[in-house]
């Protein structure tokens, strides 16, 4: 990978990575459904009038305009409104990996391999530990809500990976700007039914500069930019060559959580986000390492 494009990659972690901050920021002055409506709103127009639609049927589109847009952040929101630290829910999400990996077998009929076993259980173990965290009372009042919450998000982007898998090659940011066409009305739908519209004028008409600020960053850097950027990757290098980065993404969270909001985790916090994250590494690298030591054949 060229210099050049090693620091895209790495601008793709920083902007996903810092993602979760900035959504507790948005959540401090706009209730999470709102949030998410105002999000893809934004991240939808005036994008569509510029990027083509990605050949691929409607339905498809539709589908993963609900699973990965709309269903994973209505259940990130959510989670980190009701008590999942920015740090931990970094974590927690990647366990959409391993989600992916038992829907592509029950969906695809795709088959797992030692790796993606070993690295499932030992992620599993992790995330046992930081699910009995939330139940005594974990760092930062991370709720035992929040942590199932963030798990359903995790399901959510499995699902819509599984969509993917099912239209093959498509323009990645066509697909993103075009199913964020998807979002809006269900969201603000939710916000009206769950958070009332009273609540709503309240969020919209005392909105301040900084939930302003987290909207457009979540709509355009964490969006727009870093799909545009992940797909441009992606086009020119292959996926096992590309997809390693996205590894750093819970670091960067964890530390940004840390230095701007002052998250601090538990041992036990900490002891899981390890075991989660050593899971990942054997599920990415788990083959590799296999061949390098000859125990599949090349």
């Amino acid at each position: 990978m060229s210099p050049k494009d090693l620091l895209l990659a790495l601008v793709v972690v920083l902007a996903w990575g810092v993602n979760f901050v900035v959504i507790k920021v948005g959540l401090h002055g706009v209730p999470p459904l709102l949030l998410g409506a105002l999000r893809f709103m934004l991240a939808a127009f005036p994008a569509v009038l510029f990027v083509k639609r990605p050949q691929m049927p409607l339905r498809w589109l539709l589908a993963y305009g609900a699973t990965i847009s709309l269903g994973q952040f209505a259940f990130l929101f959510t989670a980190m409104y009701v008590g999942m630290p920015a740090g931990l829910a970094s974590v927690v999400l990647q366990a959409q990996a391993f989600f992916t990996l038992g829907f592509a077998a029950f969906f695809l009929r795709e088959r797992f391999h030692a790796q993606n076993v070993i690295g499932l259980l030992i992620a599993a173990g992790g995330l046992a530990l930081i699910g009995v965290q939330s139940m005594a009372g974990g760092a930062q009042g991370m709720t035992l809500a929040g942590f199932v919450l963030t798990l359903c998000a995790a399901c959510m982007w499995a699902l819509g990976n599984i969509v993917t898998k099912k239209v093959g090659k498509v323009d990645l940011v066509g697909l993103v700007v075009w199913a964020s066409l998807v979002p809006p009305l269900p969201f603000l739908a939710l916000s009206y039914w769950m958070e009332g519209p009273q609540r709503i004028e309240q969020a919209l008409s005392g909105i301040g500069a900084a939930s302003v600020g987290a909207i457009v960053y979540l709509a355009f850097v964490a969006t727009l930019v870093g799909y545009s950027l992940w797909s441009r990757l992606l086009s020119k290098y292959p996926a096992s060559q590309v997809a390693p980065f996205s590894l750093l993404v819970p670091i960067v969270g964890l530390a940004s959580a840390s230095l701007l909001l002052g998250e601090r985790l538990t041992s036990a916090e900490i002891g899981g986000a390890v075991l989660v994250m050593g899971g990942l590494v054997v599920n990415v690298f788990g083959g590799w390492v296999r061949q390098r030591l000859g125990v599949v054949r090349p």
